[in-house]
C-alpha cells in the first residue's frame, strides 16, 4: 500500500492513538463536568488490536505515534502495548502524553518496554492552583512522576501548559524556569475551542504574542528556532540563555496547511481533524475483515480529506464553544478526552 496524501497534498505521518477516554483529573478547559458518557468497554480496542492497526498504517506513511487518552496510564498493562509498538521497525517516534499522576510507578516499565519520549501536561506549579484547575489534589503525585521519568532515563521530555487568562497566565516565567532546571522543553498552549471546552471564550485565550512578550520580560527576547513552518504543532523559540521553548498557537495562528496528524479513539474511530464532527469507524471492519481492510478504510478517508478546521474556526463571525454539554453527552466522540487531542 502506497503512502497517502490528502486533497491538499498533506501526508499522514503522525498518529494520536487514544487508549482510553477516561481521565482522573477534571481540568476546566477539557472536562468541566464531573460526569460523562463513557465509551462502552466492550467496544474498546484490545492492546493487540491497537498494535495491529498501527502496523497496518505504517505502509500509508505513519512514522510517529503518540499514546493519549483521556489519561493513557489508566489503561491497564499499557507497557505491553508500548512493547508491541516498539517492535515496529519503521516507526521513528513513540511517545506518551500524560498528566503524570501515575507516572512514578509506571515510568521504569515504560522505558524498558521501549517508549521513546514523554510529554507531561502541567498548567501550574502552585499546589492550591493545581487543585483549583484540575479539581483534584494530585500535585505531589504529578511532581513525583516528573522526577521518576528523569530517574528512568527519559530525555527529550516536554511539558505542556494550557495558558488561561486570569488563572495561570502569571506563571509563564516560572514554568520556563522550571523547564530549565529540569531539562524539560516547555510548550505553552493557547486555550482551544474544541469539544469538551464548553466554557470556552476568546476572552480567556492568551495569544502567542502575549506569551512571547512575557517570556521576553523574564529572560530577554526569544528568537525563532525554525524560521520556516514545520509540520510540528509548536512554533519553537530560543531564549538568550539558550533555553528552547514552544508555543502551540492553534487558536490564533492555525497551522492546518502543514497538518499531518490524525487520531484514533479507544474504540477505533478515525478522525482526520481535531475539529471534525464525524469520524470513520474502524472497529467492526478491523474485527471482521482484519487490519489491512481497516487500513484501506483509513487510506480512503485520508485521500478525501480537505480539513482545515482551526482555520475555519478563526474565520467564524461568531466564535464560541464548539459544542454544548448536552450535545456532548449524546455524542461523546466529540469530546477532546475521547479523541485524544
Amino acid at each position: 500500500m502506497d503512502p497517502v496524501r490528502d486533497q491538499l497534498a498533506r501526508p499522514l505521518r503522525s498518529l494520536r492513538l487514544s487508549v482510553t477516554d477516561r481521565c482522573n483529573l477534571r481540568c476546566g478547559y477539557c472536562m468541566p463536568e464531573e460526569s460523562y458518557t463513557w465509551l462502552p468497554r466492550k467496544d474498546l480496542l484490545t492492546l493487540e488490536e491497537h498494535a495491529e492497526l498501527v502496523q497496518a498504517l505504517v505502509p500509508l506513511g505513519v512514522r510517529r505515534v503518540r499514546l493519549t487518552g483521556g489519561e493513557p496510564l489508566l489503561r491497564r498493562n499499557l507497557s505491553e502495548l508500548v512493547a508491541g509498538l516498539a517492535r515496529i521497525s519503521d516507526l521513528e517516534d513513540l511517545c506518551l502524553t500524560t498528566n503524570a499522576v501515575f507516572l512514578e510507578e509506571a515510568a521504569q516499565a515504560l522505558k524498558v518496554a521501549g517508549l521513546g519520549r514523554i510529554t507531561i501536561s502541567l498548567d501550574t506549579l502552585r499546589r492550591e492552583r493545581f487543585q483549583h484547575l484540575t479539581r483534584r489534589d494530585d500535585f505531589d503525585s504529578t511532581m513525583a512522576g516528573i522526577e521518576a521519568a528523569a530517574a528512568a532515563g527519559f530525555t527529550g521530555t516536554k511539558l505542556n501548559a494550557v495558558i488561561l487568562r486570569g488563572e495561570n497566565d502569571d506563571e509563564i516565567g516560572d514554568l520556563l524556569r522550571f523547564g530549565q532546571e529540569h531539562g524539560i522543553e516547555v510548550r505553552f498552549i493557547e486555550y482551544m475551542d474544541v469539544g469538551g471546552a464548553t466554557r470556552w471564550t476568546m476572552d480567556k485565550v492568551v495569544p502567542i504574542g502575549e506569551i512571547l512578550r512575557q517570556a521576553a520580560q523574564a529572560f530577554g527576547d526569544p528568537e525563532p528556532l525554525e524560521p520556516d513552518r514545520t509540520t510540528a504543532p509548536a512554533d519553537r523559540f530560543v531564549l538568550p540563555n539558550g533555553q528552547v521553548f514552544g508555543v502551540i498557537a492553534s487558536t490564533t495562528r492555525p497551522f492546518c496547511a502543514g497538518c499531518d496528524r490524525a487520531r484514533i479513539t479507544a474504540d477505533g474511530r478515525f478522525f482526520s481533524c481535531l475539529y471534525a464532527r464525524e469520524g470513520t469507524p474502524l472497529l467492526q471492519v478491523l474485527r471482521e475483515e482484519g487490519p489491512e481492510a481497516a487500513a484501506a478504510r483509513v487510506a480512503a478517508t485520508w485521500s478525501a480529506r480537505n480539513d482545515r478546521g482551526a482555520e475555519k474556526r478563526l474565520l467564524a463571525e461568531q466564535r464560541g464553544a464548539l459544542a454544548g454539554a448536552e450535545e456532548l453527552r449524546g455524542q461523546p466522540h466529540l469530546e477532546m478526552h475521547t479523541r485524544g487531542g
